[in-house]
């Protein structure tokens, strides 16, 4: 062969080479429609941990053996929602009421609730002085102190952005790790239950 040939050949092999490399650096580059780390190998949730259902339902039992009724306002949501809820207050109308673009919630890895209280004629409320129970303690505060207990982190502890109604697990794993992948075993032990 020529030097012509072997430098032809050569740069071929280099551009196959480079076009693999792009092409593999691309599969784990965020999705700038979602914002989520694509993984082939490890799906997106579609639905609650079964530890965080499992604690929830034990959080509104608790809660209903001191007389406040707990409701779930929502639990996992998709991408698509929480961009929805993301755009709130930005660009349709309403408040802020996330600072989580989609993938970037615990909601969205199954991982989070958020709760509201139900008084005795059926109104849903979110007041953090209500005390239903009658029992010089505000329920809200009443019901945070159980979901903590059950191994749940409170919203409401957050210095920038305080999310009231929002409880999650976590399992020790980042908004970056589950975006790449990671999940928590179906079996972690978060919290031993009160």
């Amino acid at each position: 062969m020529n030097r012509r040939m072997i430098k032809l050949l050569l740069f071929l092999v280099a551009i196959g080479i480079s076009t693999i490399l792009i092409f593999r650096e691309n599969e784990t580059k965020p999705s700038k429609a979602t914002g989520i780390k694509q993984d082939q190998n490890v799906p997106l949730p579609t639905e609650l941990h079964p530890i965080v259902k499992e604690r929830s339902d034990q959080l509104v039992q608790q809660a209903a053996k001191k007389g406040i009724v707990v409701l779930i306002t929502d639990g996992f949501r998709s991408v698509d929602e929480q961009n929805t809820i993301y755009e709130q207050g930005r660009t349709t109308e309403g408040n802020i009421v996330s600072n989580a673009k989609g993938g970037e919630s615990y909601h969205n890895y199954g991982l989070a609730i958020d709760f509201a209280l139900e008084t005795p004629s059926g109104n849903v409320i979110w007041d953090r002085q209500y005390d239903g129970n009658q029992n010089s303690k505000a329920d809200w505060s009443e019901v945070v102190k159980m979901a903590k207990s059950l191994g749940f982190e409170w919203g409401g502890d957050w210095k920038d952005f305080k999310d009231y109604p929002h409880l999650q697990m976590d399992f020790g794993l980042t908004i970056a790790d589950l975006q790449n992948g990671q999940r928590p075993d179906e079996s972690s032990n978060v919290a031993d239950t009160k």
